[in-house]
């Protein structure tokens, strides 16, 4: 039986950053992931996005904190993050939540740059009603994985369990004990507190512990990405709506491609993921362990003509796009996300004795909430 201080369960940014944190804190730490390697899900497929508040005009709350960490995360992960392209807003002309005045007050509200551009030669503006020049930058999926890897690789008070998988854990009172499948085989371990940062199996863990379930909204979501001469090292988000975002991925090179309409393929609201392509008798990916989507030979058809489809419509007849590649992962939110598009980030303390956290949270620069729960 292994003793530590904290385990954290999940291997994306803020299962990382909580065990980094908490190590540095002088803690013991087991940081356990169902993977083989860390950052190879939601961290890994997304836009990479670092928020500047401008996505949520309908949510201060979010915009808020998405721009309090901004100007830190970008410092402490400079060599990751791509701070040099011209990066615009749009409104389209029919259906959005948002109107220009109502985006230039918002903007106005938190400090953030908007320009108003009326002549671009790149932009259609029979389709697009207002855009504006902003400042949002892009971090790297890729390189930042490969850096919060290796800092827990080598942090000596950090026991990293990949390709494990938490199978039992019940209480005494004072301490968790658990179970863990791992490589090698069975492993107890026991640990004073537990931080479930797992994401899309988030219930999945706190029904382990027999505790009480977020009302999430799970998706099979894909990210597509192109290239073009025209746009590179551009971007272009239209919103708020059914609309879409062209944007570099990180330091790759590459466009990300995504559309509220046409990235997300299947919808599941129960506690769990629970999908069609899930088989029963494959544990690569159950409702209670989901898989990693890219891999998946099940994986759903790629909507990604769609989506380009859809943003072509915002540009000149002279700029081109090229697809590659997409990549599929599974996302969550919460239910109640619907009224105001928000994604809070929530540390939630599920049980006290023994401690347990649950720590849901869908934007990279704000990761550092943990940091006012562990202080």
């Amino acid at each position: 039986m292994r003793h530590y201080d904290y385990a954290v369960i999940g291997g994306g940014i803020f299962g990382c950053y909580a065990a980094l944190f908490l190590a540095g804190r002088g803690a013991s730490v087991v940081l356990i992931e169902k993977e083989q390697f860390l950052f190879r899900k939601a961290s890994l497929v997304n836009q990479a996005r670092l928020h500047s508040g401008y996505h949520y005009p309908r949510s201060l709350a979010t915009a808020a904190m998405s721009d309090e960490h901004k100007e830190r995360f970008t410092a402490e992960h400079r060599d990751f993050v791509h701070s040099s392209f011209e990066k615009y807003y749009a409104i389209d002309k029919y259906g959005s939540f948002t109107d220009p005045s109502q985006f230039e007050r918002f903007c106005a509200y938190l400090r953030i740059r908007c320009e108003r551009t009326d002549d671009h030669p790149l932009f259609n503006y029979d389709r697009l009603e207002a855009v504006y020049r902003t400042e949002e930058h892009s971090f790297d999926p890729v390189l930042l994985g490969n850096f919060y890897s290796e800092r827990v690789a080598n942090c000596s008070t950090i026991e990293l369990l990949t390709g494990s998988r938490l199978v039992e854990a019940g209480s005494s009172g004072t301490s968790w004990g658990m179970t863990v499948q791992t490589p090698r085989g069975m492993l107890s371990l026991e640990t004073d507190a537990v931080i479930n940062a797992t994401y899309a199996a988030t219930n999945s863990i706190n029904r382990l512990f027999g505790l009480d379930s977020l009302a999430l909204t799970h998706e099979i979501s894909e990210i597509g990405f192109i290239t073009s001469g025209q746009f590179a090292n551009k971007g272009l988000t239209v919103m708020d709506g059914p609309f879409g975002s062209i944007m570099p991925y990180g330091l790759s090179g590459l466009l990300s491609l995504s559309s509220v309409a046409y990235t997300h393929h299947a919808v599941s609201t129960d506690e769990v993921p629970v999908f069609d392509c899930q088989i029963p008798g494959d544990d690569s990916c159950t409702p209670q362990a989901p898989g990693l989507c890219t891999d998946c030979p099940r994986r759903p058809v790629s909507n990604a003509g769609k989506m380009l489809a859809q943003m072509k419509r915002y540009f000149s007849d002279s700029v081109q796009f090229d697809y590659l590649f997409s990549y599929f992962t599974i996302k969550s939110k919460l239910q109640a996300s619907y009224i105001d598009d928000g994604r809070p980030t929530e540390i939630s303390m599920l049980s006290e004795k023994p401690r347990f956290y649950c720590l849901f949270a869908g934007k990279i620069n704000s990761i550092y909430e943990v940091e006012k729960i562990f202080r």
